[in-house]
């Protein structure tokens, strides 16, 4: 962005290893273009998506390369060795040292070299591809009772690929090992193109490496710790004649500095039939740290350490302040509780708790696997960051090795929630360093240095999981001496004579201090809308919440996840939230991206995010990118022509005021059926052929309750019902719905004040009428909104300015203490969070947010003797997304369960998510994410199951895509409660 200040301090040094930028670009673009059948990207949107991994660096490519196969790969290195560019393989991208970034060319593994070729089962064996995703491999293996051992918290997303770069390990290596104890044989590219198949006996070994270790193996018995999880460096010692002089072993962890990997055969081990979580509470981290090593002869699965400071609530955890997840496994689950039980006998903790249900230990697992996000925030909102995220001691120092590293992060004045592999001595932790000012940086290089030396000093490795990459290969003197070091970098001249594949990394490194990714950020607050309360009203903080791991990329939705549709609908990096995150940053730093707000590669990207919150739940660190959108239309259209469909969506409950107060709604649903007139005005109007115009209310909901009978004085508490635009003009049996099912409850239901602030308005008659009732002809009625459309468009300015006058009109209901219910999810969730966001200066917001209450959460709350009717069948359908990103559907469940309704809802997004669907070029994105959950579960549905869609959006994309009708919970229950009425 040209016009924004950036920082001048917190830089560093560039990358030394990095090669010179080739004289013409463009040349070696078309020559790739020439040479690989794959895609070639030299674009601004392919280079951005891959500036960063999960660390702390940021380094520009020239381009991108999705080689098809094998082939592609070795002509791909061929033109970049001829144009004397360096190449970086890269897989999910989740790394967090920086080792798959790179200023050469990119070689992305995910998008083609992605299969699992073969899987023996009789051998234990699979043949993978370098792109393949870890779950896939486990899906595949599951059903032969089989798993690949290792399992990274990342392993909806990490390739196996750059599992075998990094020697990933995962929770359960105390039990089966790192990566590169399960990998039998590879096959490998070198720089200059020659296949090799490296594996045991020397086999595939390149010219030159026998001889070098032969020449070394004093060096080699003696130099390197003896650790189950010691990473760092390369694994040269497996090249001893009593190791079996294993060239695959060694390639591990080389982090694709040596060679590009195409295949690899890995070994599979038999997965336990059941499992049992022994949770064990001990008063704090170096407690449970000393007591890790011992629970290692009874042979778990795992030994995992978490404190308090790391869990959001203790609620269902055993008494203690840190804990450690064992996990044992059996033939049966009483054979593996027998195990757990055995364990927390031996046990020497404060409380102890077996679970067996797996729906308990996935609740459990979700809290550990989401910590590398969660980590990245302190209790009180600091921001906290890799680095030193995986140091590993011996397990019998890890207790000492606690308290020291505790105390140097006092020296420091720092801070961090550690955590991790305890039963390995591995331990992950981010820490509070500033990275944006020049002493911050200082800090952090003098606290990196001081950590090398303490991890040395307990007999430890610097990097016990992750690798080394540019955060930690600098320091590795410090821990394997500069003869071994130096020797490191022979190995590297004997695979990698040119010095092309991922310089800077390992050898000849960069400074750990250099391309810092957030020395380009601009320095001073810019200027936006949102309030952005959770970064302190900095734009540029909130896009940095985005720290890569990548959740955003599985390839498929799990449970009630709903993050992120759009990505697994097109498997492109820049649709997942992580793209669009990383695409921000740039328009920030103003490299790349350098038109700002104006960015065409920006919003193109952002085009495709249906805004359904997902990752404000889902992401482990809130993300928010339908904030970060509506932000970016803000400014993007600031001033210039917008999307036909801002103004015939965006201004939806604007058009349809017009329309009921004009009396022609009838007149307009006869033209919609008329094709020709229906196909003009979708193309004016910017909305998508394939969409039929939904039908208008001949009577909206507002003029049912004034015409209603007065209703019987009640002597419950008042509830203020939200006339939603949705309910009001295309659901009013919702509304009425609603009514007749909270008036049951013994709820005494009021509308909002429709009149200005000037005149009286009484809340709480059932009618909200007024005395003046003359003034009706003189004071035109208002009503209130959400602003939800002006908000999923962008148009802010406006939003602000109906928030406003909807504040002035309900400030009679803030005046007393009625909860507002909200039927609309959306609308419920723009109400919570958009409204304060967007009106932070007026105290009245946050008043009417904390007000807001779904259906089910009123009835709950305010009516809690209240028994629904008993309805007794299946139902189906969806959780609404922000739903369940924003309010929580537990209230729901609990309501649906007490009236027998039964079956869960799915997870995902419906796909239409207002606007979205609607728009012109977007029904086939749409049609793809209705087909992931929701249209698959309404067809395997038993006939007589009701179908629940609480939002509008739903249900229109079940009609119009399924032909079934959705109905909200409140339509559900108002059958029953007549029913109920009548056998009374």
């Amino acid at each position: 962005m040209r016009d924004l200040e950036h920082a001048a301090d917190g830089g560093a040094p560039k990358d030394p290893g990095a090669a010179a930028a080739p004289a013409d670009p463009a040349r070696l673009a078309a020559d790739l273009r020439r040479a690989v059948r794959g895609e070639v990207g030299f674009d601004v949107t392919s280079r951005a998506l891959v500036t960063m991994d999960a660390s702390n660096y940021r380094r520009v490519p020239l381009g991108v390369v999705a080689p098809r196969d094998a082939d592609d790969v070795a002509a791909a290195l061929e033109v970049c060795r001829t144009h004397g560019v360096p190449v970086v393989p890269r897989g999910g991208g989740t790394s967090i040292a920086g080792q798959a970034t790179g200023t050469g060319v990119v070689l992305d593994f995910t998008r083609h070299l992605n299969q699992l070729v073969t899987l023996d089962p009789a051998a234990r064996t699979a043949v993978v591809q370098p792109g393949l995703v870890l779950d896939r491999l486990q899906e595949a293996a599951a059903p032969h009772g089989l798993r690949f051992g290792p399992d990274p918290s990342t392993h909806s997303r990490c390739t196996l690929g750059g599992m075998i770069a990094n020697n990933s390990c995962g929770s359960h290596s105390v039990a089966w090992g790192t990566t590169a104890d399960n990998v039998r044989a590879l096959t490998v590219l070198t720089a200059r193109g020659e296949r090799l198949r490296p594996g045991g006996d020397w086999a595939g070994a390149p010219d030159g490496l026998r001889a070098l270790a032969e020449g070394e193996l004093a060096r080699l018995r003696t130099g390197f710790p003896a650790l189950p999880r010691r990473i760092s460096g390369y694994a040269l010692d497996a090249l001893l004649p009593e190791h079996g002089a294993d060239v695959a072993r060694s390639f591990c962890g080389s982090e694709g500095t040596l060679g590009i990997l195409t295949e690899a055969v890995v070994d599979l081990v038999e997965a336990p039939k059941a499992r049992a979580l022994a949770v064990l509470g001990y008063a704090d981290e170096a407690a449970a740290a000393e007591a890790a090593a011992g629970l290692l002869p009874h042979r778990p699965l795992t030994v995992e350490g978490m404190a308090a400071d790391l869990v959001p609530s203790a609620t269902g955890l055993p008494r203690g302040g840190a804990w450690l997840f064992v996990e044992t496994g059996g033939a049966t689950e009483a054979e593996a509780r027998a195990r757990a039980a055995e364990i927390a006998r031996a046990a020497d903790a404060l409380d102890t708790e077996v679970v067996t249900d797996p729906a308990g230990q996935r609740a459990l697992w979700r809290i550990r696997e989401d910590a590398a996000g969660t980590a990245t925030r302190m209790p009180d909102g600091t921001e906290a960051w890799p680095g030193w995220e995986d140091c590993a001691v011996p397990p019998a120092r890890l207790g000492p090795y606690l308290r020291a590293f505790r105390a140097l992060l006092t020296t420091h004045g720092l801070r961090g929630a550690p955590y991790g592999h305890f039963g390995d001595g591995c331990i992950h932790v981010r820490i509070d360093f500033d990275l944006l000012t020049a002493p911050g940086v200082t800090r952090f290089r003098r606290f990196s240095e001081d950590l090398a030396d303490l991890v040395v000093a307990h007999g430890g490795s610097l990097s016990g999981e992750h690798g080394d990459g540019m955060a930690r290969a600098e320091l590795l003197p410090r821990m394997y001496g500069p003869d071994l070091v130096a020797l490191f970098a022979r190995a590297k001249a004997v695979w990698d004579p040119d010095g092309l594949l991922n310089p800077g990394v390992l050898v000849d490194p960069a400074p750990l201090d250099a391309d810092l990714r957030f020395a380009v950020l601009p320095r001073e607050p810019v200027d936006v809308a949102f309030g952005y309360p959770g970064d302190g009203g900095d734009f540029s903080a909130a896009v940095r919440r985005c720290v890569g791991v990548a959740k955003c990329r599985t390839t498929t939705a799990n449970g009630p996840a709903v993050m992120c549709p759009s990505f697994r609908a097109t498997g492109d990096e820049r649709h997942s939230t992580r793209g669009r995150a990383r695409l921000l940053h740039e328009m920030l730093a103003g490299e790349l991206v350098t038109d700002g707000w104006q960015s065409e590669e920006v919003r193109e990207a952002l085009d495709l995010c249906l805004s359904c919150k997902g990752c404000r739940s889902d992401c482990p660190v809130e993300v928010d990118m339908a904030t970060y959108k509506a932000e970016f239309l803000h400014h993007h259209y600031a001033g210039r022509r917008r999307p036909a469909a801002h103004h015939s969506m965006g201004r939806l409950p604007l058009w349809l005021t017009w329309a009921s107060r004009t009396r022609t709604t009838g007149l307009l649903n006869t033209l919609a059926r008329v094709r020709p007139l229906a196909a003009l005005a979708k193309h004016l109007g910017g909305i998508a052929p394939e969409r039929a115009i939904p039908r208008l209310a001949r009577r909206t909901f507002s003029t049912w309750w004034r015409g209603r009978p007065e209703p019987r004085p009640g002597t419950g508490e008042l509830v203020v019902l939200w006339p939603d635009t949705f309910t009001e003009h295309l659901s009013p049996s919702v509304g009425r719905a609603a009514v007749r099912v909270l008036e049951a409850a013994g709820l005494r239901v009021a509308l909002p004040p429709t009149l200005p602030p000037r005149v009286p308005r009484p809340v709480g008659d059932g009618r909200t009428r007024n005395p003046a009732a003359l003034l009706r002809l003189t004071t035109a009625r208002r009503r209130v909104c959400c602003g939800l459309t002006y908000v999923s468009t962008g148009q802010l300015d406006r939003a602000r300015t109906v928030l406003r006058r909807t504040l002035d009109l309900m400030e009679p209901v803030l005046d007393t203490d009625a909860p507002v219910v909200v039927l609309e999810p959306s609308c419920a969730a723009a109400l919570r969070t958009d409204l304060p966001e967007l009106l932070a200066d007026d105290p009245r917001a946050a008043r009417l947010a904390a007000r807001v209450l779904t259906f089910a959460e009123t009835l709950e709350r305010h009516a809690p003797d209240w028994r629904p009717p008993r309805l007794d069948r299946p139902v189906t359908g969806q959780t609404h997304c922000h739903q369940h990103a924003v309010l929580g559907d537990t209230p729901d469940r609990r309501l649906r369960e007490a009236a027998g309704l039964d079956g869960e809802l799915t997870g995902g997004c419906c796909g239409l998510a207002g606007n979205f669907g609607f728009e012109k070029g977007h029904f086939d994105i749409s049609r793809t994410c209705a087909e992931e959950q929701l249209l698959p579960a309404v067809r395997q549905a038993p006939p007589e199951a009701t179908v629940l869609a609480d939002g509008y959006s739903c249900r229109t994309q079940l009609a119009q895509l399924a032909g079934v009708r959705g109905r909200h919970l409140a339509e559900v229950l108002a059958e029953g409660v007549g029913e109920r009425e009548r056998e009374v």
